[in-house]
């Protein structure tokens, strides 16, 4: 059972909020289709998509689920995402695998935050609106089609209707001929409208549109249509219940006949090489051409070992193709090419382009690893989306001393499963830290340790991840001379530092004239000025925001070494800083936090305490109030309790990290005493 030809495909993920009901639609979906016997229930715990027995307990996915389908001569890869802010990462993992990104409202709750996100990371992706639980009591279609133009855009125009009660949906683009009553608006005029806003990218479709008056059929419209989902100009708004099926075959029938196939949709983004020097190179998903895949999902399974899901650009793959990882010099044979329906595997003869796939038991796969059969595609890689960067942190201790390599372990598999978990070592408090998207995100991992790995874990909060930078500029210059008998040690480094923007990071520059310094001591310079940066030079944060410019120097025929001029550039950047109006800099976080409007206030004063300041409100539907609000990290913990003890759970927001701003006198006055205490003692 495998798609006979790239045009057949058609790939989707369902993206949205948590609770919109995306992984009720694919169970209606997948039963109308016939792809499955009966509907399971996110209720019964016995849904395709939601296998996994932590899935089955929260009643929610957690990760991203492929599944498949066929419709009317087409063949639609389904993948239903985590809505869950917390794991946003997981689910903008799949876009680099779908043309179309399926985006899931619920009517009766109206644009969340979820939806709002999603709809931004997918600009780049043919979209689609489909908005679920239009039979709710509480459902305002009319009201809602009017709010998601005003926030995502004219753009956004209804492809079918709703009837007053939400029991059908009514064709507005195949056969607009209809008298069935709707609850806004009129099939023809929303045929029209689409028309218009399909035919403004086709000069000649619109002159015979518009002047001669003549009707064109679907047929017809289709290489515009497509045109208007890749630029944006166009995004369907699908109307249905997944609950009581309304309006799921039109659905069916909008997807596979006006959803792009992989030759319609936007390009990958593929390139190939490193940094600035990477060029964009262009794939075509054409079977005669060199197999190129990318994994853009891993799961590890205590059972099936390490599982890889990929999808095919280029190419195709059969069980006996031999396949380089990313650079790799030793290919691998895809011995058992999987088709995923939920957990349960089939195996496939061969993927063809545009097609998810998936091969188990090949422990060098990683996520994002480019798959190839020849070295022509060395060094390419796929542009990965713009995730959302871990800010809430937790400390973790093995109870027993044995499990620290467990741990280390497991914390390698999750990472290599979440692109939005971060594990480091930190050196000051001496404890491994696992940073996420939230505390319900921490919470999820940590129950992933215990079941999956049998781990027993102590957990603290970990230290707040300050940093220092400048605000000046000042130079200073050091000579490290030591003399013990024999070869000595000399080098001398002059340099200076310049304060940067918030955010530039660090640059570095070399002026150095005549031979001062010898080329070949300059990666040692280069090395020692590293090196003082990570250490920092008044409270042992590293320092950032600055460019270092190395303008002179001395050196010894004899005795200039690697170690002296480690050693001399290091003590001349700490100078230069120490010198420069240094600062302690505080991380801080971007907070979109949605409730009701009865709490407005509560909240705004528990942000006020935690030395938060609101920048916008806004109102996304009636009732309710979206604040946007910068927090220090230092004042988050517990905030996420405070707020659900707030508004008795009736709340939601997301966190996402909002740079470095300059610490309190205090703070600063307390870090700088606590270093030089510290360091008194060493």
């Amino acid at each position: 059972m495998t798609p006979n030809s790239v045009h057949d495909i058609r790939n989707l993920c369902l993206l949205g909020h948590a609770g919109s009901g995306k992984t009720t639609l694919l169970e209606a979906l997948l039963a109308e289709a016939g792809a499955i016997s009966s509907r399971g229930s996110v209720e019964r715990g016995d849904t395709v998509s939601d296998h996994d027995p932590q899935e089955k307990a929260m009643g929610h996915s957690l990760s991203a689920t492929l599944t498949h389908l066929e419709w009317a001569g087409h063949w639609i890869n389904l993948l239903d995402t985590p809505g869950l802010p917390d794991l946003a990462g997981r689910a903008l993992a799949t876009l680099p695998a779908v043309e179309t990104a399926a985006v899931v409202v619920n009517a009766a709750a109206g644009i969340e935050s979820g939806a709002r996100r999603m709809m931004a990371a997918a600009s780049d992706k043919c979209r689609l609106i489909v908005v679920n639980k239009i039979d709710a009591a509480t459902a305002d279609c009319a009201t809602l089609m009017d709010e998601m133009t005003r926030v995502f855009g004219r753009e956004c125009l209804p492809i079918n209707l709703p009837t007053p009660d939400g029991s059908q949906v009514v064709d507005c683009f195949f056969a607009p001929a209809t008298n069935t009553p709707t609850a806004f608006s009129t099939p023809q005029a929303a045929h029209d409208a689409i028309i218009d806003q399909v035919v403004e990218l086709d000069e000649a479709l619109m002159a015979r549109y518009l002047e001669q008056g003549e009707s064109l059929d679907p047929e017809q419209l289709h290489a515009p249509f497509e045109q208007a989902l890749r630029e944006g100009h166009l995004v369907p708004v699908c109307f249905v219940s997944a609950r009581s099926g309304a309006g799921v075959r039109e659905l069916l029938d909008i997807l596979g006949r006006l959803m792009p196939d992989p030759t319609e949709g936007n390009p990958p983004r593929f390139l190939k090489g490193e940094g600035s020097a990477a060029q964009a190179v262009e794939v075509r998903p054409e079977s005669e051409r060199h197999a190129l895949a990318h994994v853009f999902q891993i799961s590890n399974d205590p059972y099936r070992g390490k599982l890889a899901l990929f999808r095919v650009h280029q190419g195709e793959i059969t069980a006996s193709s031999a396949l380089f990882i990313g650079d790799g010099r030793k290919p691998f044979r895809p011995t058992h090419l999987l088709r995923l329906q939920g957990r349960n595997t089939m195996e496939t003869p061969k993927a063809v382009p545009g097609d998810l796939c998936a091969v188990s038991r090949v422990d060098e796969l990683y996520r994002d690893a480019v798959l190839h059969d020849s070295h022509d595609e060395d060094h390419f890689h796929l542009a990965p989306p713009d995730y959302p960067r871990p800010v809430f942190g937790l400390a973790l201790l093995a109870r027993k001393p044995a499990d620290e390599h467990k741990l280390s372990e497991a914390l390698a598999r999750l990472t290599d499963e979440d692109p939005c978990l971060e594990v480091s070592y930190d050196t000051r408090g001496r404890q491994t830290v696992v940073r996420g998207l939230g505390e319900q995100h921490l919470k999820i991992v940590l129950d992933q340790l215990s079941t999956r790995w049998n781990l027993e874990l102590d957990t603290a909060t970990p230290a707040i991840p300050y940093r220092e930078t400048i605000s000046a500029t000042a130079e200073a210059r050091y000579r490290h001379k030591k003399q013990s008998g024999g070869a000595g040690q000399f080098g001398e480094v002059a340099l200076r530092v310049e304060a940067l923007a918030r955010g530039s990071g660090l640059q570095l520059a070399d002026e150095v004239k005549g031979g001062a310094i010898p080329t070949h001591f300059m990666p040692a310079v280069e090395k020692g000025v590293r090196q003082a940066l990570a250490e920092g030079a008044i409270a042992g944060y590293p320092i950032q925001d600055l460019r270092v410019v190395v303008t002179d120097g001395k050196h010894h025929a004899v005795d200039s070494n690697e170690v002296s001029f480690v050693t001399a550039a290091r003590h001349a950047l700490i100078e230069a800083v120490t010198a420069a109006r240094p600062q302690v800099l505080e991380p801080i976080l971007d907070l979109t936090i949605k409730v009701a409007d009865p709490h407005f206030g509560e909240v705004s004063a528990e942000l006020a305490v935690r030395r938060g300041r609101v920048t916008s409100t806004d109102s996304p539907s009636s009732g309710w109030t979206l604040i946007s609000a910068k927090v220090p990290m230092a004042s988050m913990e517990g905030f996420e309790t405070r707020l659900k003890a707030i508004c008795a759970g009736e709340s939601e927001f997301v966190v996402d990290a909002g740079g470095y701003e300059a610490a309190p006198a205090e703070t600063q006055a307390r870090l700088i005493l606590a270093h030089g205490t510290h360091g008194a003692t060493q």
